[in-house]
């Protein structure tokens, strides 16, 4: 029972190695506290590639072509051209380049569940795994159902993943104090026959797959953007746990609940809470500044399911995800401001209507985009169906010669999942932050081939935002023009980094990588 819990089953397709070791702790990486002593502002200079070394499969194809990818050293090109590194060294507001007038439209794609580790841990030059001899990952975490022996990470094909609790609760388990070494132990402390495989808390009885990662083979448009664009390294979730929280940082820079329609009656909040239509949204949107300084912005959502219950810790069939009803992906229609201005029917609209606007012409400025369960690549949905739908929307913008001069594109994955990750991150409040997450940074002025390995957090998209169209006001009730009683202003830390660094409007333009969605 304890083999069927801990490994996968050979097929004639993959086999996967599970590695015992009754070495503690192999792998985990850096306490917390060395993590913390190590941060300061971010700021970008050239290195050879640092971390895993490890070779990838295939060759990355030319940009533009139309045609599926192939990979070959995953960073740099045919000829051994290395990936720059941006080590996050340095005074970034002074040698960050100038986003106003230059980036006209901001396209933020939020995906679901998936650990950096997980998707890019095998990445050339990437803060990965450390590898053997053989460029095997000797990573590992302790199984308790092993008499303190370790799962090490392995390759995991499989399109269909299973993940771990995700939960405030699930990511002390997994943080363990700063030693990294609690992801599996938390995934086979999962609920099973739960009455949604999509509950957060539950695993529906599937084997244990954290300690999986993914290759150039499994996810090859991934690659092949992280390969020809920026790819972000040490980027951490605003908040230590799970989708409704981390949506609510995305659009406000904070997750609370308020006992009144006073914007002062908020405290922050990241656990178990759900959206609630009859509860007091109160505090300040990132849409309040930009409807102040007539700065246009949607929030497009896929309809469909929504994957994790709206409780955190309950059990729940699948929820109907509609853009005109709040739930934990769409967190704006539930904004007193938004309300206030009737902006949930205006501004909150489905996925087709990002389709229309690019080709009309008519893109906002700002442009959240947030799925539905079935392309979420949230467990145990197809990480395949996730790729084909991001694919089919980077397209739209990179097949549009003026969009794609004028337009920013930042793709991520909203929380761990579950999935290992070995980078301990900072604390910087209650809050957060979280585990590290991929993130890729797409334009025709992004840095081509980039490793960038400066702290940063989610936060960086609203500072981004705010430094491009707002004349860098923070949303800091002191200065906003609407006063509320959040604990401090995230975007303002240090620790936030700059993705300005990721841009040069001196280089020659990057080609768009026009792929087929697969």
């Amino acid at each position: 029972m304890l083999a069927r819990r801990t490994m996968r089953l050979l097929s004639g397709v993959y086999a996967f190695v599970l590695g015992v070791s009754l070495a503690s702790g192999m792998g985990c990486g850096k306490s917390g506290e060395e993590l913390d002593a190590g941060m300061d502002g971010s700021v970008s200079r050239d290195a050879s590639p640092t971390g895993s070394g490890a070779a990838s499969e295939g060759g990355v194809s030319e940009a533009g072509n139309g045609g599926p990818p192939t990979l070959d050293a995953g960073v740099g090109d045919a000829s051994g051209d290395a990936a720059s590194v941006n080590t996050g060294a340095g005074d970034a507001e002074n040698d960050a380049p100038t986003t106003a007038g230059k980036i006209e439209h901001v396209v933020i794609i939020m995906q679901e569940n998936r650990s950096f580790d997980h998707y890019f841990g095998m990445f050339p030059g990437a803060d990965g795994f450390t590898l053997d001899a053989n460029g095997v990952p000797t990573n590992c975490n302790p199984d308790p159902h092993l008499d303190g022996g370790c799962v090490v990470a392995f390759h995991d094909p499989t399109d269909s993943n299973s993940g771990g609790p995700h939960s405030a609760a699930a990511f002390k388990t997994c943080f363990d104090t700063g030693k990294m070494d609690g992801f599996v132990k938390n995934a086979e402390g999962a609920k099973t026959d739960c009455a949604d495989p999509n509950d957060p808390e539950c695993t529906g009885g599937k084997l244990v797959d954290v300690m999986g990662y993914k290759t150039a083979a499994d996810i090859p448009n991934y690659w092949a953007y992280a390969s020809a664009f920026t790819l972000l390294d040490h980027h951490f979730e605003s908040d230590a746990s799970w989708s409704w929280p981390m949506h609510q940082y995305m659009v406000s820079e904070w997750a609370a609940l308020c006992t009144s329609a006073s914007p002062m009656s908020c405290a922050s909040n990241i656990g178990p809470a759900e959206p609630d239509p009859k509860g007091f949204y109160s505090w300040t949107p990132l849409t309040y500044i930009l409807d102040a300084k007539k700065v246009s912005w949607r929030y497009y959502l896929a309809q469909g399911t929504t994957p994790d219950c709206d409780n955190d810790e309950a059990e729940c069939p699948p929820v109907t995800q509609l853009a005109n009803v709040p739930s934990i992906w769409n967190p704006l229609p539930l904004f007193d401001v938004v309300k206030a201005a009737n902006e949930q029917t205006t501004n909150v609209l489905t996925i087709d209507h990002f389709y229309t606007d690019a080709k009309a012409g008519t893109l906002a400025a700002v442009s959240w985009i947030a799925p539905s369960g079935e392309v979420s690549e949230h467990p145990p949905n197809l990480v395949s169906e996730g790729q084909a739908y991001v694919t089919s929307l980077v397209n739209v913008i990179m097949q549009d010669p003026v969009l794609w001069d004028t337009t920013a594109i930042f793709l991520l994955w909203d929380d761990w999942g579950g999935f290992y990750d070995h980078v301990p991150p900072m604390k910087v409040d209650a809050d957060g932050y979280g585990f590290r997450t991929p993130g890729i940074v797409m334009s025709a002025w992004a840095k081509p081939k980039n490793i960038d390995l400066q702290q940063l957090s989610f936060d960086a998209y609203a500072k981004f935002i705010e430094d491009t169209f707002l004349s860098s006001q923070r949303l800091d009730p002191t200065n906003d023009g609407r006063s509320d009683s959040r604990p401090d202003v995230r975007e303002a830390l240090p620790t936030a980094g700059d993705l300005r660094l990721d841009f040069d409007f001196t280089q020659i333009p990057n080609k768009p990588l026009v792929l087929a969605p697969k």
